[in-house]
Order: C-alpha cells, then structure tokens, then sequence
C-alpha cells in the first residue's frame, strides 16, 4: 500500500515553518481508495508570496486544526505504507519533523515521482509537478494546493506503474537501495560512478555550477553520509535540492585530498563551503626600518595584503617565538616591541641589549643579527619531500616543501621516488599555498618520518 501525500508549508524547511495544509491519498498499486485532507493552523503567519501561491491566508486557517490534534490520524495513514510524494524528501521531513514533536516517530520507506519519472518518462525538459503533468497529459486543478497536486501525483504514479517494464520501482523499494534518500535531481548513475578510494568530490548545480567541494578517505562512502539523514533545517534542505550532479578527482592520500579540497575551495569559492573559505592565521610576524634605520620585528594581526615572515593561530605562539629570536640572536627587546617601557632594556636570555634602542649600537651590525634571525626561520619548515602512496601500485604520491613553503605536489613514477629533487620537481603541479595547508605537511611529516626524503635547509 502506497500513501500518496502533497503539502502546503510556509516557507522551505520544517524547523521553522509549519504547515498550512496536508492531502494524503491511499494508493493499492492501481487506485486509491481512501482519501484525506485538512486545512492545518501553523501557529504563524503566512509569508505574503505564500498566500500568493497557494491562496490559503491566515484568516482560511484560523479555525483550522492544530498539526498535534490531527497528528494520530496522519501518522495512523503513513506508518505502514510507501511514503510517495514528488519531491519526497521534502514532504517527508516536514511530517516526520512535525510528527516527532507530537510523539510520533514515523519510519516508512519512500518513493519518489521525480526520480522516478526521470527514470521512467526519460528525455522531457522539466520534471517539475506542473510541467511533467503537462507534457503527460494529466490536468491539475486547485496548482499548489495539496489535494489537487496529490491527486495529479496519484494519476502520475499510476502511469509509472504501468509503464515500469523495467522494475524500477520495485529497485528502488529494495532494502539495500539507497535511491531513495538522495536528492530529486540527482542521477542514481552519479553516485554509482563514485569510486571506494581518498579524493575529492564536487556537487554542481542545475547550472553546473560548483556549490559544495568535499574531501574523504572514502569517496563514495562520504559522499552516501551526505544524505543519509533528512534534517530538517533550512541549509539541509536548500543544499539538497541544489545537487543535480557529482564530479570527482582520484588522490593516493588522504592528506592529498585535504589540499586539494583547500586549493579548490579558494578557487572555485563554493556557496555551501563555508570553514576554509575564511580560515586566516591570525597573527603574523612582520619587520620593517624604523626612522633611525634599525630593523624592527613585531607581532601584528595578519594583513591580507602583506607577506609576513611567519604566522601564528594565537598571540602568545608568536611572542614566544619572538622571545627566542631575542635570546638567540641577542636583539633589542624594545625594537621587538616585546619591552613597551622607558626603563633600561631587561635582557631574554643570558645577553644583554647592546643599546640599538639608544642608538649605541651601529644600524649595520644590529641590522644583520636581525636578518640572521629571520633567516634562521627557514629552519622552522625545511625543505623536504613527502613521498607516499599513489592512485596504482606503478606511482607514488609526492609533495614538496621547498624553502619553507609548499611548492606542489603530484604523482611520479615509482623508480623516480629516488631520483634528483629537481628531476622530481618537474613531475609535480605547483600549488597555491596558505597556512594551513602548510602545516598539514609539516604534521604529516612529524607523524610518518619515515615517509620525508632528503630533507634539507636552504
């Protein structure tokens, strides 16, 4: 038995909208015979575009039902059927949404006309209820109401039945089938062309447009979680129904997957990635020549035009490693701006300031224990190779540090892992590289030394 169900809400996701009006239609595979409907109170006012499109307003439900007291006969006709509904995901999270908070808890396989009708009815320009029906040749009346869009979705479930020859539906009500959780528009072919392996994965638009990049271990398995749930928020529900296609990229490592996942998401600036879009190191260390021409180093908010010498997740990361630049390369505390008083320098360390802030060291001779300074940093990331598993057993996955930056990384052929450094250079793709990314590598090479070849400081 099938329960046929089309309703109107007041805006788009069931956490924080009500319903208006609930159709539900009980189908035997070839008619139905029984039939519900009601208006609903919401609770809320009705937003003026709804009551445009639907023609119920907040006077039509004043008297109407509340969703708790009609909530038992709604679950009594949906508990033991195949829940049908075009665009099911929708009209399923708002009634298992709103029955749960009546005490129901509704768990029923699902079925849904949009997916189906691609399946089916392939090659039409639209699958929308309006323009399917029409090109079928099922008349709608009482648009975006639930009892005449229900109705139309009942003749056009009939019809899919009869022209299932190739068992679709019954595919799809098989237990170990997950089409039914995924998004109405997207292709079943999508997701079973998704391979078992690291990588990254892009969801497009109706537009092909990129909204969503994600990274995983387990391309297919990430991608599945995705829709494993049906909650009912906002963002949820929107981000569902955008998905109309899925793309991927093989990687040999996860931590590969991560970069790129990084790299694509600054470059393609995905609407529904929001985390690496706006991760920034906060503080930076920066120098520059004061008016007497002594180098100065300061711990300031990274700016996004400038090129620090170095970055720090918190304040405190960089004044210790500024203190130990004092101490190592006997600096001035007070042109490291570490000391902000008039009283006489108080040494870091065991030396003494040599009097720069007084002026009684020369500008040449502080100014070069500075740069020693800075370029002992390159220390802090030495250059190195990451050399790990590739997408076949014939290659190695490989990323290169050069200098304290991430240069790039791609794929060599195994004999290659131990060739000269500048013959593996030119088998990797340059980069863009951040903070995050940089220290990803770094981590990875802490945990799996066993893995970084030739490092070396330049």
């Amino acid at each position: 038995m099938y329960a046929i169900v089309d309703i109107e809400t007041t805006g788009g996701h069931a956490s924080a909208n009500g319903i208006t009006e609930v159709a539900i239609l009980v189908h035997d595979g070839q008619e139905v015979i029984e039939q519900f409907k009601t208006l609903i109170n919401p609770l809320r006012p009705i937003p003026i575009y709804v009551q445009a499109l639907t023609g119920i307003d907040d006077e039509m439900v004043s008297t109407a039902p509340k969703f708790q007291d009609i909530a038992h006969r709604i679950y009594e006709l949906l508990h033991d059927k195949v829940f049908v509904a075009h665009n099911v995901n929708f009209d399923f999270s708002f009634l298992h949404f709103h029955l749960a908070a009546a005490g129901f808890n509704l768990q029923t396989k699902k079925l849904c006309t949009v997916r189906l009708s691609r399946k089916i009815i392939p090659g039409l320009a639209s699958y929308s209820l309006g323009r399917l029906c029409n090109e079928v040749g099922i008349e709608i009346q009482d648009r975006h109401r639930a009892l005449g869009d229900a109705l139309a979705t009942a003749k056009l479930f009939s019809m899919l039945i009869e022209q299932d020859k190739e068992g679709h539906i019954s595919k799809t009500l098989n237990q170990r089938s997950r089409e039914q959780s995924l998004p109405p528009h997207l292709p079943k072919e999508d997701m079973d062309k998704l391979p078992s392996v690291p990588g990254i994965y892009y969801f497009h638009n109706s537009k092909s447009k990129v909204i969503y990049v994600g990274k995983a271990k387990n391309i297919r398995k990430r991608v599945a979680s995705h829709f494993a749930n049906n909650k009912p928020g906002r963002q949820k529900q929107d981000f569902l129904r955008d998905i109309h296609h899925i793309t991927f990229q093989e990687c040999g490592t996860e931590l590969m997957s991560f970069i790129l996942e990084a790299v694509e998401i600054k470059r393609l600036w995905p609407a529904y990635n929001r985390s690496l879009k706006r991760f920034e190191y906060a503080y930076a260390l920066y120098s520059f020549e004061d008016q007497n021409g002594y180098m100065r180093l300061v711990i300031d908010r990274k700016k996004k035009f400038s090129k620090p010498h170095y970055t720090f997740n918190g304040i405190a990361e960089g004044y210790n490693l500024i203190k130990s630049l004092i101490s190592g390369f006997n600096l001035c505390p007070k042109l490291c701006f570490v000391q902000r008083n008039n009283d006489p320098c108080i040494p870091i360390g065991e030396e003494l300031c040599k009097g720069a802030c007084e002026q009684l060291e020369s500008v040449d001779l502080y100014n070069e224990r500075v740069v020693m300074a800075l370029n002992s940093l390159s220390s802090v990331l030495p250059g190195f190779l990451l050399i790990d598993e590739g997408r076949t057993f014939e290659e190695k996955s490989c990323l290169l540090i050069e200098n304290g930056q991430f240069f790039g990384m791609g794929y060599i052929a195994t004999d290659l892992a131990e060739a000269d450094i500048s013959l593996v250079k030119k088998h990797l793709t340059p980069y863009p590289e951040n903070d995050y990314i940089r220290n990803m590598i770094l981590n990875a090479a802490l945990r799996f030394p066993h893995k970084v070849r030739d490092i070396y400081v330049n």
